[in-house]
């Protein structure tokens, strides 16, 4: 959706939007009801034996509001883990959450994949450049390794770090992705960033040759293979 579609949402509108999250949070979450039970029952209780001890009837607005704002915290949160979960389900979520977080985070989605829908992608930011797989550890090793040299050519001196996604062993899982890439150290400045992108963006416009793409068919005549090369 775009900005300006959003800006459009009125507060009917946004009541709705609140609405279909909290059903869909209710589905999915078996903590989340009690939990928005007493985030709203405490606060009216305390309210309620406040005012019952003389403490004025302008607690009431205020216990009101505060009840309002612990329901809120508690679908926030629990909303986000359950949304987290239904996003760890399917490919390119990692593109994703990424795109999603504050501040300058350049994504390129799936600058690698294959047909397993493996993905290698790229995120730039003051920390450097940042390659995010998920898909197979197996597969995503060899993906990753490839993709590293062929960035380090253009790179220069910018850190250069590799994550896999997931469950596994020594990988992140989706929803703690955001806190590992915001504690990274920032060492580049903004126009280091803007001339990293530049040439991030000249070197995925240059083709890249296929495997195998170096055969005989594409050689001068009478030029023959080493013998390497042509195998046996």
């Amino acid at each position: 959706m775009a900005k300006g579609e959003q800006q459009k949402v009125g507060f009917f509108g946004r009541l709705k939007q609140v609405g279909t999250v909290f059903s869909l949070t209710a589905r999915q979450d078996r903590w989340f009801l009690p939990l928005a039970v007493a985030a709203v029952v405490i606060p009216l209780a305390l309210t309620v034996l406040l005012v019952a001890a003389g403490a004025g009837w302008l607690w009431i607005p205020a216990g009101v509001l505060l009840a309002l704002l612990a329901l809120l915290i508690v679908l926030n949160t629990r909303s986000s883990r359950v949304f987290m979960a239904m996003a760890e389900q399917q490919r390119g979520a990692v593109a994703s959450v990424v795109e999603r977080m504050r501040g300058d985070w350049r994504v390129t989605p799936a600058i690698a994949s294959t047909t397993q829908m493996d993905m290698v992608h790229l995120v730039l930011s003051r920390c450097g450049v940042v390659l995010l797989g998920e898909g197979d550890p197996q597969r995503l090793r060899g993906m990753l390794a490839q993709e590293k040299r062929r960035l380090s050519k253009v790179i220069g001196t910018a850190p250069l770090y590799d994550f896999i996604v997931g469950r596994g062993e020594n990988q992140i899982p989706l929803a703690k992705l955001r806190w590992r890439l915001v504690k990274l150290p920032r060492t580049l400045k903004g126009r280091d960033v803007n001339a990293l992108d530049r040439r991030l963006k000249a070197l995925a416009a240059r083709p890249r040759m296929p495997q195998g793409a170096l055969s005989r068919d594409m050689l001068p005549k009478g030029v023959r293979l080493p013998r390497a090369a042509r195998g046996r």
